[in-house]
Order: structure tokens, then sequence, then C-alpha cells
């Protein structure tokens, strides 16, 4: 009761509590604006997090992450323009029941089934993160091979092309060896530039490929954004309706935490899956795709639980469940905090205040959901020829600030020119994310597993979790493999 009370206290300390409060209100207008994400969002608020402390570091990209799922839901039930990726399944079923002169009814069960994912999710990680904790701290130099090398799978396999996601993430491998290596002391793919023997820093890539690749492909479209609806309708729900929604919230909060345990899945899966699900357990599957509130429910729920699932292997184990996570991974980097098992051995009681401040952060979303959803709405209304000009310049402020140089801006541009054309020819941007990421992990523990084990790489296959890990990688490759023939033949035939 004294731990609880002590954490209890650290999250309504002001700071920590203005911190919170700001991530959610940024989350929410950011998932609000389509095209943006929380990982765009916790790169602007990048130049904050550097000053903060630990814990307040921790609650304002948690807010965002949360904030940025339920806001994706406004223009996925008003315009059918999901905010975010997560966001997709939403519009199957909100935009009709808009169309319907219900997108009050639509919009408060998106801020219901999202806050109770998010309390559900946020019970898991504190239940799971410690035990799970405790086990990682047996990994050694095979394990985090095979876990970084699982993870990277899993990404590639999790996109719509898995050839074009497996080429991607082999590019951010590639990216990952630029500069000296760890081991030898060798320059490599410098080609004799000084501005590259440091490598290529997290940063660049992740406001590259995101935002300014995202500004580009605002400038070239020439489309004119739909128009918004006007007439909401009731915001309250019957006691029919209430009992509706029950079933569909709790299998998908179940369903979300499961797949953001899984590195690399994210809340895009997560939220077709429990669509699906839902829809076959459901007593009224006629009604999906033509305004279910059950659908709406389990979209919303599922992909706000995987901000907890997918923290879980963050912070336990330092691999990202998602493309968000893996920015909050970079993140972390800068403001020196290391994710991994010992993470809660060195800062046990700040991993606590975390802990309960996801939970009330749950309940901050709903009031300001509450109070301020005719708010979020307006955001939809600025013109693009503002909003795309502002996210330039704090993209390119944010890349700036890391080392003060423009090295890392002019990386951001490139980054930013690769992430258009890589939109236009639909390469997905996560698993070269990833690679950068899990890239040098991979290699430094392949090299410690190679020396301490005198070249023996037979020795990932014999070890449990590690020879575990490699077979399911690799039976994840072939399998992914063996639908990309098979969607051949069914297209030849």
């Amino acid at each position: 009761m004294e731990g609880f009370l002590t954490s209890l206290a650290g999250v309504f300390e002001p700071v920590t509590f203005l911190m919170m409060t700001i991530g959610c209100v940024s989350g929410i207008v950011i998932g609000a604006i389509p095209g943006l994400s929380g990982s765009i969002g916790i790169i602007l608020l990048l130049p904050l997090v550097y000053k903060l402390d630990m814990v307040q570091a921790l609650v304002v990209m948690a807010g965002i992450f949360c904030g940025s799922m339920y806001g994706g839901s406004i223009p996925a039930i008003l315009i059918q323009t999901p905010g975010t990726p997560s966001a997709a399944a939403t519009s199957l079923d909100g935009h009709p029941l808009a169309q319907k002169g219900r997108a009050g009814k639509a919009i408060t069960v998106a801020l219901i089934a999202s806050v109770t994912g998010g309390i559900f999710s946020g019970i898991c990680l504190m239940a799971i993160s410690p035990i799970l904790a405790k086990w990682a701290l047996k990994f050694q130099a095979p394990e985090y091979f095979a876990l970084a090398l699982f993870g990277l799978t899993l990404i590639a396999s999790s996109s719509s092309d898995f050839l074009k996601g497996l080429i991607s993430g082999f590019v951010g491998l590639l990216l990952s060896c630029v500069g000296v290596d760890v081991i030898t002391g060798s320059a490599r793919f410098t080609f004799d530039s000084v501005m590259l023997i440091g490598g290529l820093n997290v940063l660049p890539l992740l406001v590259g490929l995101f935002a300014i690749a995202q500004a580009f492909a605002d400038a070239t479209n020439k489309a004119e954004p739909p128009r918004q609806e006007k007439h909401f309708g009731s915001f309250m729900l019957s006691k029919d309706e209430w009992k509706r929604i029950l079933v569909p919230i709790l299998a998908s909060g179940a369903i979300g935490v499961g797949i953001g345990i899984i590195p690399g899945s994210g809340g895009a899966i997560a939220c077709f899956l429990a669509y699906e699900v839902v829809r076959k357990l459901s007593r009224h599957p006629e009604e999906f795709g033509q305004g279910s509130i059950e659908g709406i429910a389990a979209a919303e729920c599922s992909n706000n639980a995987t901000c907890g699932g997918a923290m879980i292997p963050l912070l336990t184990l330092g691999v990202p469940g998602d493309a968000v996570t893996a920015v909050m991974l970079g993140a972390f980097m800068l403001v020196g905090i290391k994710p991994g098992p010992t993470l809660f051995r060195d800062y046990g009681t700040q991993m606590n205040t975390f802990f309960m401040a996801f939970l009330v952060m749950q309940f901050v979303i709903l009031f300001l959901g509450i109070l301020g959803t005719p708010l979020w709405i307006r955001v939809l209304s600025i013109p693009r020829t503002i909003l795309m000009p502002a996210v330039m310049l704090f993209c390119f402020l944010g890349a700036f600030s890391l080392t003060n140089s423009t090295r890392d801006a002019f990386f951001a541009l490139a980054f930013g020119i690769l992430g258009y054309f890589m939109k236009k020819c639909k390469y997905p941007a996560p698993p070269m994310i990833l690679g950068l990421v899990l890239g040098s992990l991979a290699e430094q523990n392949m090299n410690r597993t190679l020396m301490i084990y005198k070249n023996d790489w037979t020795v990932l296959f014999k070890r449990p979790i590690s020879g575990v890990l490699m077979v399911v990688s690799i039976g994840i490759i072939l399998w992914s493999f063996r639908e990309v023939l098979m969607k051949k033949k069914k297209g030849v035939a």
C-alpha cells in the first residue's frame, strides 16, 4: 500500500501530470489529422522530451501513443479517412453510422472502447512486465540475436506485400552497418565521407520516412479533401447498446494485448483481426459494414489495447512492438534510457509510477474526449497549406536539435525524399526503421555469440529459447513465401 500511494503521488506531481495531459492532448490532435500518427507526434515533441526526467519523458510519449489511437477514429468516422493506420477498421462501420445521422453514438463508442482497451492493456503491462523482465534476465547473446531476427521477420511478414516488406527491412539492416564497426573498429559504407563516420541516427530516419515523406505526399496530392459531416445526433447510448458492445470490448481487449506483445505487429493488424473475430461471434453479422457499433467497439478497443501490449517487449526486452514503439525506442536512447531487463532493477520506483500513470492517462483521455470532441473536429478544417509547412518546420528543427548540426537535417530531407518514393511504390517504412534499430542489436550479439562459442553457429539452435525463436523465424519466412506463391498461382488461374 505504501508503494502504491508513493506511485500515485508521483503521477499527480504537477509537472508529471502536466506532461501527461500535454501528451494526451497532442496525441488526440495529431491522431485526428489524417496522415499523421503517434510516431510523428513523438518526433515533433522530441525537443521537449530531451529536457524531461525519465518518468515525465515516458508519460508524455505514452500519452501521445494512446491519445493518437483514439484521435484517429474521429476522421475515420466523420470523413471515412482514418487518422492513423490503426483506425482503418473503424471507418468500415463508423462512417456508415455517421451517414445515418448517428455520428455522435459512433464517436462515443470509439471513446469508450479506446479507454477500456487502454485500461485493460495497462493492467496487463503492470502484471506481465516485471515477470517477463525476470525471465528476460536469462537472455544472453544468442537469445538477443534470435529475438532481433524474430522481430525483423514479423514486421516484414505483417506488411501487405511480403517481398516489399522484406526488401525494406534489408535496406534498414544495411543502413545500420554504416559507420564504424564496434567490434573491429573499421569504417564501413562511409564512401570516404566524414558525415557517415558516426553512422546514421534513428531520429533523421524517423523524421524523413514518416513526417517529411507525408508532407511531400500531401503537397503533390491534388485531390480535394472529403467534406466534413456536420450532424452528429445523440452522443448517449441506450441500455441495449451498452450490452451489445460489452462482449466485443472484452474479446478485442485480449486480442489487442496479445497482438501488441508480438514484436512488429501493431494496431493495424489487431484491429482487423478483432473486427473479424467479433463479426463471427456477433448475433447480427449482417450489420457489419453497414454501421455496427459492435464493429466500432472491436476495432477501437483492440488498437488501443496494443499500446500497453507493444510496450511490454519494448520495456522488458528492448524490442519495439510496432512502428510507434520503434520511435519510442529511439527517443529512449536519445534521453539516456536503456530499455531491457535491467530497467526494472535499476529504476523500479520510476517504472511503478509510469505503470500507474498509464492507467490514469486513460481517464484523462476519457475526460478530454467528452469535453473536447467539438475541438478535435475543428482541427480537420485547418488548411493543408498551413498545416504541412508547420509540420515540416518542426521536423527539421527536431532533426537539427539532435546534434545542433545541419548534417542530421540533411539526412532527414534525404530520407524524406526516399520515403516519398516508397509511399508511391507502396514499400512499407516500419521494416526499414526496425531494420536500423534492430540491425545493430542483431549484429553485435551475433558477433559476441561467435566469439564466445568459437564460431559455432549451431549454438543458436541448441539453446532452448534461441532455438525456438530461430525455428519460428524460419517458419514465418517460409510460410510467407508460400503465401506469395499461392497468390501468384491464383492470379494466373
